[in-house]
């Protein structure tokens, strides 16, 4: 997937056809009551990022978020605002070449009937259109973690992209939320979530080895101003050092801004010049949160063979 061009136009048209706007709700922009098979990771075999005329160095770029009970305000946030501000700023500060961007709704696999639902990946204003048909489910088990590692499984063994075939280049994964990870997945999680049967327990250290292979992954974990913040950013720290960076919630409307400024710093930008690059009233909001992004001078987007 991924032919086509983003257009300001075609996004404006969209917005005003649905009705979004600050006003809305989640509730109203997802308004489905079970997930659609076509985007239900138990029943999709491979989603793929490929070139073409219009995507000719396509970049696989995946945004996938918490959608359990307390985060329906993240999901209107991507709607509403994020994911257009996202691509527009990736297509104008070339962020990475041709992005093929690919929506998933994260809940909990241990709780929820739809863990994982993907979307394709698109370049175009169907990525909007398409993360519209994403069900909300709101769970969650209250459970001391959410199933982000669904998304890393997924992203390494059910996606193909010419950007990792052809040029032996990594794509990017985001998964934004406001809890930790459980530790791994089980043989029988796995076999729900994806109809994989695996012969033992992943857990999370091997799958971000896996999944590192192909894409460079990031976690932005939303701090509420609350007693477990500290905790989370500690658990987040050690799990993915340099790659994970808190946003306060009173700051969502800045997560493009900030995904962007990952993006740049991943690529070889240093902060300051991605800071300075910025509105100075957003580059100062932001300025805390992607100091914990700490990308090594040895890492590199580009795989050896």
């Amino acid at each position: 997937m991924g032919i086509g061009l983003y257009r300001a136009g075609d996004w404006m048209a969209l917005r005003k056809s649905n009705k979004l706007s600050e006003a809305s709700t989640a509730v109203q922009i997802y308004n489905k009551k079970t997930a659609d098979n076509c985007n239900r990771s138990n029943l999709i075999k491979n989603r793929e990022s490929r070139d073409n005329d219009d995507s000719p160095e396509s970049t696989p770029v995946i945004i996938g978020f918490d959608v359990t009970a307390s985060m329906g305000y993240l999901a209107k946030e991507i709607a509403v605002n994020s994911l257009n501000n996202m691509i527009s700023a990736i297509i104008d500060d070339k962020a990475v070449s041709d992005p093929q961007v690919l929506c998933a709704a994260i809940g909990d696999v241990k709780s929820d009937c739809y863990p994982l639902q993907v979307t394709q990946f698109e370049s175009d204003i169907r990525m909007v259109r398409q993360l519209m048909t994403l069900c909300i489910e709101g769970g969650g088990g209250g459970n001391d973690g959410e199933s982000y590692n669904l998304l890393w499984y997924f992203a390494s063994r059910h996606t193909n992209t010419d950007c990792y075939e052809k040029r032996k280049k990594k794509g990017i994964l985001f998964t934004i939320g406001d809890d930790k990870c459980h530790p791994d997945l089980s043989r029988t999680e796995i076999f729900n979530a994806f109809a994989d049967t695996v012969p033992y327990t992943l857990s999370n250290e091997e799958l971000i080895r896996e999944v590192s292979s192909k894409y460079d992954i990031f976690h932005l974990y939303i701090e509420n101003d609350t007693a477990s913040d500290t905790e989370v950013c500690r658990y987040w720290s050690r799990l993915l050092p340099g790659r994970s960076a808190p946003i306060n919630k009173k700051d969502i409307s800045l997560l493009s801004d900030l995904i962007v400024a990952v993006m740049l710093v991943n690529g070889g930008k240093t902060h300051n010049e991605v800071l300075s690059g910025m509105d100075q009233k957003k580059a100062e909001r932001i300025a805390r949160s992607l100091s914990f992004i700490e990308i090594k001078k040895a890492e590199s987007n580009t795989i050896s063979f």
